[in-house]
């Protein structure tokens, strides 16, 4: 009985060993890959708010055309190894040929799959993919909304229902969409910010683990879980330091399950009126962080093991904005030099 116990507890200790060595590893491709574009296209890029609430119709996303190629070959300039797209925002409305609604791009006047376009761009450039998902979504609401003659898409909408309803099998139907169709991920960035959807995150992580045991997951602020840390609006640095994070301090300083941090701003400085991750108004075209600013971010990414996720809004044509274009290909010419 003693000898079988003994070797009950080497095998355990083997195993979770022999599993140790596979995060490390995975951990180390993940942070290998440095600096990517985040690219938010979505409703929000033609209300001209950073959240656009009390829109039904898949009209509303007006979008002449969608250029994933220019995406991925500005991300290859600048020395990307990755794209984390926004896959639906708290709106509900979908950049994939979901099944689960028909709110969606492919209902658009664009008619298109995006998230099928961008795959198949990113594999051109070889670059990796990753996921941006809203947890929460305002389509869930089973209450009617208030008739109070506020428009749709305005400022006021956005703030009107802070918490979203809840739809947990809708909500793993949708991340089984985007598992299993769309090729390998390299990681889930999960926005908390209308709540978790009816799945808690631990158990949404383990679902996502369950179809693509590889993919990173991490969560913007809320429950604790998964190995990725993000930091939006944050900076670099080690995991571990809150100083680095402006929404998920505790889960920073106490969560130990991370193995690697990410961090994001656009590339759009704060400014008035307008969006700031979508595309904003015309009129703010030329306004742009400054590529020593994102130079010395990316050093900083490289230091720490970090990944650094630059935001990007395509605009009404689905193009990024020469601003946007020529600062990046400027990164690229840094990192290489340097």
């Amino acid at each position: 009985m003693y000898t079988r116990v003994c070797i009950l507890l080497a095998c355990a200790f083997v195993t979770g060993a022999h599993a140790q060595q596979e995060d490390a590893v995975r951990a180390k491709e993940l942070s290998d890959l440095r600096m990517g574009m985040f690219v938010c296209w979505s409703l929000s890029t033609f209300s001209g708010y950073e959240w656009t609430r009390g829109v039904t119709s898949p009209d509303y996303f007006k979008a002449t055309g969608c250029d994933t190629d220019q995406w991925c070959k500005t991300a290859k300039e600048a020395g990307m190894g990755y794209i984390l797209f926004l896959t639906k925002h708290h709106d509900g409305f979908c950049l994939w040929d979901t099944k689960t609604t028909e709110f969606k791009s492919t209902n658009s006047p664009i008619k298109m799959d995006v998230l099928a376009a961008l795959r198949k761009s990113c594999d051109t450039y070889g670059l990796k993919l990753a996921l941006y998902f809203s947890e929460g979504d305002w389509t869930w609401i089973k209450e009617p909304l208030p008739e109070d003659g506020l428009i749709p898409g305005g400022p006021e909408w956005g703030n009107r229902i802070w918490s979203s309803g809840k739809n947990p099998e809708l909500k793993k139907e949708q991340l089984k969409e985007l598992m299993t169709g769309y090729g390998p991920i390299a990681f889930f960035w999960m926005d908390h910010a209308q709540g978790d959807g009816g799945l808690n995150h631990e158990d949404t992580t383990a679902w996502i683990k369950s179809l693509q045991p590889d993919c990173f997951v991490g969560f913007n602020h809320g429950e604790p879980a998964g190995d990725l840390c993000l930091r939006e609006m944050g900076s670099p640095g080690p995991i571990g330091d809150a100083n680095a994070s402006k929404y998920n301090k505790d889960a920073e300083a106490e969560y130990k399950g991370y193995l690697v941090a990410e961090f994001t701003y656009p590339i759009l400085p704060p400014h008035e009126g307008g969006a700031q991750w979508f595309y904003s108004l015309p009129k703010y075209d030329t306004l742009c962080h400054p590529v020593e600013k994102l130079f010395e971010d990316y050093k900083g990414a490289v230091k720490y093991r970090n990944i650094f996720s630059i935001d990007v809004g395509p605009d009404y044509a689905g193009r990024l904005r020469d601003v946007d274009v020529a600062t990046l290909r400027e990164l690229g010419k840094f990192v290489i030099t340097n």
